[in-house]
């Protein structure tokens, strides 16, 4: 038996608890279900595949819903998981103990997991991945924050991570209408804590990515310039997130020559192959079109990425299209070539040898 409880909260998820039940289901942890108030099938199907199914009324405090499930853990390690992600893995169930136990051994640290987020789109199909702390002994960890809850250690102090070799799939990740109303009800619950804790850059950053998913990159820029004002690790995820993002939104309000900006804090984040690949999207943007290049080519010899294609076919793409349009055709070709079924850089293939260039 597997020492772990995993615990799940949930409102209105009859399109995705299933399946995340359906592959949970495999192992031999315990599954606990805590119910929000959901006015359609989810109860009905989570007890399909577990007895231990709980209520809890809704009361804007994501933590007090998670901590509550909790507490109906029988089993010291928690695993917390949302509706909408599905484990990946098809470890057999000797395999999946082997895989966990020497995460047995860190009861005072809490673990990461590996959530892959799709990305849809018309032109091309792409994933992000981040890692998020959601395993921990119960007896040393509880959950802090109303919305974007953290774990945070009983004794108090700063948190100590390992990374937990279980990956997850995002499913409602991909839904852009279901991504923006939980923005905004998130953005109502972020606006209420940074009232009740202003001094949080965490706080900032979330509420910087939901507007940043509403649209509203304008109001994004305010908020991560809020959240990038104190003093901030730049090692941790989270702020790097946070000023790429900050740098997106710029990009969004055309304001190109404040993003240079940039320049300044290149030395601190330029090991992550997302950054140098935005800092050629803002050289391109300021038509500093040899620092553009320059940027998209070190960003193919960049390993730790995010996200999908930036240290590889979509940098290529870039660096492709400044050729083109400077009306170097071989050249461009060369780069569309590296970028594999990428349907833009297809295009831009045929384009060229509509040309008759070879």
């Amino acid at each position: 038996m597997l020492p772990v409880s995993v615990c799940i909260i949930t409102k209105n998820e009859e399109q995705y608890i299933g399946t995340c039940l359906e592959k949970l289901s495999r192992y031999d942890w315990e599954i606990i279900v805590t119910d929000t108030g959901s006015t359609d099938r989810t109860v009905e199907i989570a007890k399909r595949y577990t007895p231990n199914v709980f209520h809890f009324p809704w009361i804007n405090d994501f933590s007090a819903a998670r901590n509550y499930c909790i507490s109906k853990a029988s089993r010291c390690w928690i695993l917390n998981v949302d509706c909408d992600e599905y484990l990946t893995c098809s470890d057999t169930p000797q395999e999946m103990k082997r895989r966990l136990s020497p995460c047995f051994q860190l009861p005072q640290q809490a673990g990461m997991i590996e959530i892959i987020n799709p990305h849809a789109s018309s032109i091309n199909d792409t994933v992000s991945v981040e890692h998020i702390a959601r395993f921990f002994h119960k007896d040393y960890y509880t959950y802090q924050g109303t919305v974007h809850e953290q774990p945070a250690p009983i004794a108090g102090g700063p948190v100590s991570y390992f990374s937990l070799p279980l990956s997850f799939y995002h499913a409602g990740y991909s839904d852009e209408a279901v991504l923006k109303k939980k923005a905004a009800r998130n953005i109502q619950l972020l606006e209420q804590a940074i009232l009740n804790n202003d001094k949080d850059p965490y706080l900032y950053y979330q509420l910087g990515q939901s507007h940043f998913v509403t649209g509203d990159a304008r109001k994004a820029c305010d908020a991560f310039e809020q959240g990038l004002s104190f003093e901030v690790d730049p090692n941790l995820q989270y702020v790097r997130t946070m000023v790429e993002s900050y740098g997106y939104s710029l990009l969004q309000l055309k304001k190109y020559e404040q993003a240079l900006q940039f320049e300044g804090i290149y030395e601190t984040f330029c090991s992550h192959a997302d950054f140098v690949f935005l800092m050629g999207l803002i050289y391109m943007n300021n038509a500093m079109f040899d620092e553009a290049i320059a940027q998209f080519l070190h960003a193919t010899d960049v390993p730790d990425h995010s996200v999908d294609g930036v240290n590889s076919y979509l940098a290529y793409y870039n660096a492709g299209v400044i050729y083109e349009c400077a009306g170097m055709a071989e050249e461009a070709l060369g780069f569309y070539e590296k970028c594999g079924e990428y349907q833009p850089a297809l295009e831009g293939m045929a384009r060229l040898r509509k040309g008759n260039v070879t």
